[in-house]
């Protein structure tokens, strides 16, 4: 990847200017915010699925058949709504870009064939990445035009998929294993595509359990550049998923950097499943070893009884200056349990604060 030029030269060198300068803000949850709106299975169908499957595809006389999409109940669907409430969602990014996000993500969490499999819509993958990416886009252009001195970018979000590669679903068949590389690779090719095309400053592959995974992402990634022979920063950001300060795949968040130091990502982090407090000691390590950017996105803590999220803006503005003041961060927001209201507060409690310094490794040299 390294190799190849920027596709967007003035785009990525503000990037690298703005992370030279100052702590950078990431918006925080899509999700939790959608959910605030309480919408029923026909906001998410809109217009052009509202009979059952793609009105833009099939014609008046649809048969229903295996794959047909009819029988999947489209609620929690919350990419879709890039397609049938674009309203909804370019709000959402709106309020995040005017609480102080200096970059805000797409989206398209789930915007893979794989995962959009679960719906019965894997056919609508490529167009809801390049949407996701033209509506933050939208929001992003409309907030730089009226703040010009603090630029604004579009995150190309890559989710983990529905789908782990190094471990087996089925506790019985512990060899078997419900996708390969390659079937993640081609799913990550279409996404990535459609990031680019849609708009995209930085793809980031994000909420990464399973490292195999990533690497398929990464590949994609560098066959999407080469085939366009230019590039954008990438970011990775996994998730420690329990108390035993390892993924899902087994990687302490040492282990998981070097697996993926190689693609040189303008950033690696780790986001999800952990609260600020819990994430700490896992992003003090990254900082001490990565020679890159390290960012942290946490959830409002872990869930309560009800699935709900308990810190307060102000908690977790507390803890994560904390993180700030000790030099661990480059970038810094929130993921689920944040609202426009918690980034707000991230936002002033890192401002003025040195973003932590790249260290030079001797090894890298």
């Amino acid at each position: 990847m390294s190799t190849l030029p920027w596709l967007n030269p003035e785009r990525a060198e503000g990037l690298q200017r703005a992370l030279r300068e100052r702590i950078l803000v990431i918006d925080g949850a899509m999700g939790t915010m959608i959910q605030q709106h309480a919408l029923e299975e026909a906001d998410y169908r809109g217009e052009r699925f509202a009979e059952g499957f793609d009105g833009l595809l099939e014609s008046s006389d649809h048969t229903h058949g295996p794959g047909c999409g009819c029988a999947h109940d489209q609620r929690g669907n919350n990419d879709l709504l890039s397609l049938t409430r674009p309203d909804i969602i370019e709000a959402i990014h709106a309020d995040y870009l005017a609480a102080g996000a200096d970059l805000v993500e797409t989206n398209t969490f789930n915007s893979t064939t794989l995962s959009l499999s679960d719906y019965g819509l894997q056919h609508l993958a490529r167009e809801l990445n390049e949407t996701g990416a033209r509506i933050a886009r939208a929001a992003c252009d409309a907030a730089e035009a009226k703040t010009p001195d603090q630029p604004r970018f579009v995150i190309g979000v890559l989710g983990p998929t529905s789908r782990t590669a190094s471990l087996s679903p089925d506790v019985n068949r512990p060899g078997f294993r419900a996708v390969d590389f390659d079937d993640l690779r081609i799913a990550y090719r279409e996404a990535a595509d459609g990031l680019v095309d849609g708009g995209a400053d930085v793809l980031m592959v994000e909420t990464v359990f399973d490292t195999l995974n990533a690497k398929a992402a990464l590949f994609a990634i560098a066959e999407a550049f080469d085939a366009r022979g230019a590039r954008l920063p990438v970011m990775v950001s996994g998730t420690i998923t329990d108390a035993s300060g390892r993924t899902l795949s087994g990687q302490t968040a040492e282990a998981f950097w070097y697996s993926l130091r190689h693609a040189q990502p303008l950033a690696i982090g780790l986001n999800c499943a952990l609260g600020a407090k819990d994430l700490r000691p896992h992003v003090d390590v990254l900082s001490q070893i990565a020679d890159t950017h390290v960012s942290t996105h946490p959830n409002a803590g872990l869930p309560n009884a009800f699935g709900g999220y308990d810190e307060t803006p102000e908690d977790m503005a507390t803890m994560l200056r904390e993180f700030a003041e000790s030099g661990l961060l480059n970038l810094v927001g929130g993921c689920c349990g944040t609202t426009p209201a918690h980034i707000a507060a991230i936002a002033e409690a890192v401002r003025g604060l040195a973003p932590r310094e790249v260290p030079r490794l001797a090894d890298a040299a």
